[in-house]
């Protein structure tokens, strides 16, 4: 009950901007709640007046019910109204909440979930959240209108309120067993649902790779056993359902036949009034129903818990640990930095960097090479800080990493990987992703220097044109050159290359590498490489070996001392 009390003001903190609404909802409901009450009295007394040959009186309440109906169903509009918008805002509120977090997070934490987990929680228990205000809005309502209807009867006959108060819980005890199992069964089922989401998610992504691995039945005989494991639980809480429903009817039947005898003997005996007996008779459905009401009542509150237990665990526990940075800004950042005595493993099994030493004066460019899993995009990750060293430092112009904030690491740093991710936007909106009040001047220069301008000119919509999902509608080459066309526009002072030429062909490698002369005297520049080719012309190389540097130094210095070097470059030669 705690936990549920502490979700609702979880939930309040993003509603609570909305107060008029709220408590014009609020009123509303009440309403809702009076005229509910009020309605089968009106009904009895119409039953009675006309039994009287009161016609003028039947005419008279019959006008005030109309009225009444009328009215019940203005305030209902204006309830779902009011319940609506609160719903959209704080939907709006709690995802954009979420996905800033989400992108807050360490990367492990990222590896080690699945996508899925992530796409449930910005989608379904977002909603659930969010929809906890129409909950009360359809649910609370009737429990607290049976609540009046209870009182009234009390008042009317308490022999009748024992009889139905003792029914009730009866209902409830059956009821409540019914939304235990189902709880349970919804856990498990969610944990399914975001493995199928998950893997769903892969096979978007990979779309490409599957059919030119020719893996599309593979991969479908997969997808297709994890729905059908999905379904199987979907029917089985169906089923639970089913049976449940058919319970429920049988004992509610029982319970309406059982009150309708029991009041036509009250009245029989003289112990209730005739209108009395129509009055709680109009009441009737309404009463059986309140335990229907209250459970769902229950159950959405439980999927609304469990919903905030999740989001809750993402935004503020430390269960989903987010990125830790410093406070310390450098207004201009030079593009000095140092790797001392740096340890790195993604977990304690798998040690990557086991002694890494250098420095990186500003504007020099530097090579990496190596065997893959030498260790290479790791350095590259950590002086990002994509990942935090396990020992050793990395400063920036003399300052610790650790001590920096965000700002001052992310936008003096720019990663060019080998497929970089481009957004299915224009062009234009692609390379202002990361500078808004960019000018159509800072654009082609920047685009000039990526020796991209001249295939944009060349478009029909020129920058205009939408590029698809991914950079679809682009080659390799222009994706990469796109890329660095964005990393200009950053005005980053350290541009690292990962990779970012080794499936290109020579031609359009060598463009990318005309690309890289024209930064080389105005960035400090990393480069990790697959071809020697690439980085021949780099002030030093970096030699890596299984985790250590073995070796440094220019091309031609490397090629006489360092036996590693030499071998990667007679494989280059030879293939």
């Amino acid at each position: 009950m705690k936990e549920l009390i502490y979700n609702l003001k979880f939930a309040w903190r993003y509603a609570k901007n909305q107060k008029k609404l709220i408590i014009l909802y609020i009123l509303c409901n009440l309403f809702q709640i009076i005229i509910s009450v009020f309605l089968p009295v009106l009904s009895a007394k119409i039953i009675v007046s006309l039994t009287d040959n009161q016609l003028v009186q039947v005419l008279n309440i019959a006008l005030i019910l109309l009225v009444t109906e009328l009215f019940r169903n203005c305030v209902v509009y204006l309830t779902n109204f009011f319940s609506q918008k609160i719903y959209r805002e704080t939907f709006i509120s709690v995802q954009s909440d979420l996905g800033y977090e989400i992108l807050k997070l360490q990367n492990k934490c990222i590896d080690d979930n699945s996508s899925g987990v992530f796409i449930q929680r910005l989608t379904s228990d977002t909603s659930n959240i969010a929809d906890v205000f129409n909950v009360l809005n359809i649910y609370l309502t009737h429990v607290l209108t049976d609540i009046g209807i209870f009182a009234a009867i009390f008042f009317i006959n308490k022999k009748v309120f024992l009889f139905v108060l003792i029914m009730t819980f009866i209902i409830y005890l059956i009821e409540s067993r019914r939304v235990k199992i189902l709880n349970e069964r919804d856990k498990e089922f969610r944990k399914k649902n975001e493995n199928v989401s998950g893997f769903v998610g892969e096979l978007v992504r990979g779309v490409r790779d599957i059919k030119m691995l020719g893996a599309e039945n593979s991969f479908m005989n997969e997808l297709h056993k994890k729905i059908i494991d999905l379904n199987k639980y979907r029917y089985k809480m169906m089923s639970t359902n089913r049976n449940y429903t058919f319970i429920r009817g049988t004992y509610y039947d029982l319970f309406n036949t059982t009150l309708i005898f029991f009041l036509v003997y009250l009245i029989y005996t003289g112990e209730l009034l005739l209108a009395s007996g129509l009055i709680i008779n109009n009441y009737m459905n309404r009463v059986v129903s309140i335990v229907n009401y209250f459970s769902i009542l229950l159950e959405k509150l439980k999927s609304f818990n469990l919903s905030s237990v999740r989001i809750f665990n993402i935004i503020d526990s430390d269960e989903f640990k987010k990125e830790d940075f410093g406070t310390t800004h450098l207004d201009n950042v030079k593009g000095n930095f140092e790797f001392k005595n740096v340890k790195f493993g993604y977990n304690e099994d798998n040690i990557i960097l086991k002694d890494i030493n250098f420095k990186v004066k500003s504007r020099e460019t530097v090579g990496f090479v190596g065997k893959s899993g030498a260790g290479k995009s790791t350095i590259f990750s950590l002086l990002c800080k994509m990942y935090d060293v396990n020992d050793g430092s990395i400063t920036i112009d003399g300052v610790n990493i650790n001590d920096l904030d965000k700002e001052s690491i992310r936008g003096n740093i720019t990663i060019i990987n080998q497929n970089p991710y481009i957004f299915n936007l224009s062009i234009r909106d692609n390379l202002k992703l990361v500078k808004d009040n960019l000018t159509d001047e800072e654009m082609i220069e920047a685009c000039k220097l990526a020796c991209l301008d001249e295939f944009i000119n060349g478009l029909e919509d020129g920058y205009d044109t939408i590029i698809g999902e991914g950079g679809v509608n682009l080659s390799g080459g222009q994706r990469q050159r796109l890329a660095i066309a964005r990393a200009l526009v950053q005005k980053t002072e350290i541009i690292l290359f990962d990779e970012a030429t080794s499936a290109l062909d020579n031609e359009t490698q060598e463009s990318i590498q005309d690309a890289i002369k024209n930064l080389k005297d105005d960035y400090t520049i990393l480069i990790i490489a697959h071809r020697l080719s690439t980085i021949i012309n780099c002030d030093r190389i970096m030699v890596l070996n299984d985790g250590v540097i073995e070796d440094s130094g220019t091309h031609y210095e490397l090629l006489d001392r360092c036996s590693e070097y030499r071998k990667l470059y007679e494989k280059e030669l030879n293939s």
